[in-house]
């Protein structure tokens, strides 16, 4: 298996392209630890992670027991108070988180990170099911988010006549 991983290695060999990387990764890191100290002054970080285009983020979640919030800050910019995505969810009851919305950018990796989180606080806490809706306010991107919770081991329901749709995730735990 690793001699596969070897083979598909894209890195290059070049040390102008593997200086600018080592560059880039120290900033990261530089912008890393300073957005840490920032956030956690408000905030409990859940974990700092990888995008799938190798960029560091920063999840986290408000310090209260009301709101379910998975934020995300990437370490390519200062942190400022805001976040740069987020999964909205709240605990509907002591089985079922509820997702109110996500937002943020799309294609960047930064949803498949959060909805992991998400899955994990709930499982951490014994909640065995995340529920969600998809309204009509979807509807431009209503394909790609069908393949998003589906990826996610979501079940999907979507009434394409009525514009409307039901997501539900239960774990194997």
């Amino acid at each position: 298996m690793f001699s596969k991983l070897l083979e598909e290695d894209t890195r290059t060999n070049d040390p102008e392209e593997l200086k600018e990387e080592l560059e880039d990764l120290e900033f990261q890191v530089f912008r890393l630890q300073d957005n840490l100290k920032e956030i956690a002054k408000k905030s409990k970080i859940l974990g700092v992670d990888q995008t799938k285009d190798d960029k560091l983020v920063i999840v986290y979640t408000p310090e209260d027991d009301q709101s379910c919030k998975i934020m995300l800050c990437d370490c390519e910019s200062s942190y400022r108070g805001n976040w740069d995505f987020s999964i909205h969810a709240s605990f509907t009851d002591e089985k079922t988180i509820h997702i109110g919305d996500i937002k943020g950018p799309a294609n960047k990796g930064y949803g498949s990170i959060c909805m992991d989180y998400l899955k994990e606080l709930a499982t951490q806490q014994n909640i065995p099911k995340i529920t969600g809706d998809i309204a009509k306010r979807d509807w431009d991107h209503v394909e790609r988010l069908v393949h998003f919770y589906e990826k996610h081991d979501f079940n999907v329901d979507v009434d394409y006549e009525d514009q409307s749709g039901e997501i539900k995730w239960v774990s194997n735990e």
